[in-house]
């Protein structure tokens, strides 16, 4: 009876230990394995079944090297978590921002454009007026990170600088006032001078997010369409769009984005987030007009 209850008790333990040592394996290999884009996240759940059969199969065969590992892992971690790199903070995040993508899936959008920048239209102009070097554009995008969200980017380290964008968009997006140009003239103002009125029309818009994003080591482009432009901020792969995902919704802007998905293009570089005056949080709806073109400053 003894032998039985010790069996139980062990098959217990194995099970509780593998499913515990799963967990930070699993967000490892998810962050390093390309997604496979099917439907309800199936590739990512199949890997975690898969993990934990494995360990199952280890921890029955070879039950005192598992553990050894087990626990070099939990020191791993605890290390990481001391010298600031991948920690227990950061297993939970992963987790988190997972769980949360599994119930709330951006909508992606292909790029297709065969011939990219040459389809913009005076393209010189657009970059000589991102003065992104200029000491106002920079001062602009230094006070609005110092402004918005400054837990956030203490708190999120390996994505302060996608945050501190995300500072640049809400400042810019909270005060800019849509208007035209002069009839029959197209007029491209430069970021310093947009910085200042905070006003003007959709390029207008474009060229003061793109170079207050560049002023700050962000990645920005302009996207091209049949009658617009707007700008977009590449944020990485598909990994990183799930953190970034749960931090514009649940922690960044949660009023904006309620009720509401993150749309976003992807390339062969990888995620490139709608900034668009058009909508009041990273991600916002995209217009319906076919993309022409891109510009990268």
């Amino acid at each position: 009876m003894g032998n039985v209850n010790n069996n139980w008790f062990g098959d217990i333990l194995i099970g509780f230990l593998g499913i515990l040592l799963a967990i930070p394996l699993f967000f490892l290999a998810h962050r390093q394995l390309p997604a496979m884009d099917l439907p309800y996240n199936l590739d990512r759940i199949l890997l975690f079944i898969v993990l934990i059969f494995l360990l199952l199969l280890l921890l029955r065969l070879f039950k005192t090297i598992i553990t050894i590992g087990f626990f070099a892992a939990l020191i791993w971690l605890g290390y990481g978590t001391y010298t600031g790199g991948y920690g227990y903070a950061d297993v939970y995040k992963d987790a988190r921002a997972f769980i949360y993508t599994l119930q709330n899936d951006p909508n992606p959008e292909k790029l297709n454009i065969a011939t990219e920048q040459e389809s913009v239209p005076r393209q010189r102009e657009l970059l000589a007026a991102m003065d992104y070097t200029s000491a106002t554009v920079r001062n602009f995008a230094v006070d609005a990170t110092n402004r918005f969200f400054k837990e956030a980017q203490q708190k999120n380290p390996g994505y302060r600088n996608a945050i501190q964008c995300f500072a640049v968009f809400k400042k810019i997006n909270n005060n800019w006032n849509y208007v035209d140009d002069p009839k029959g003239r197209e007029y491209f103002a430069n970021a310093s001078e947009s910085s200042k009125l905070l006003a003007g029309d959709c390029d207008d818009h474009s060229i003061l997010m793109a170079a207050c994003i560049k002023a700050i080591g962000g990645r920005p482009r302009l996207v091209h369409t049949t009658a617009h432009i707007y700008p977009e901020l590449f944020i990485g792969n598909k990994n990183d769009l799930e953190r970034i995902n749960y931090l514009i919704k649940e922690q960044l802007f949660p009023q904006e984005s309620k009720g509401h998905d993150l749309h976003y293009h992807e390339d062969k570089d990888g995620i490139w987030l709608n900034l668009d005056y058009t909508q009041h949080y990273p991600g916002g709806d995209f217009l319906a007009e076919p993309v022409l073109g891109v510009l990268y400053p």
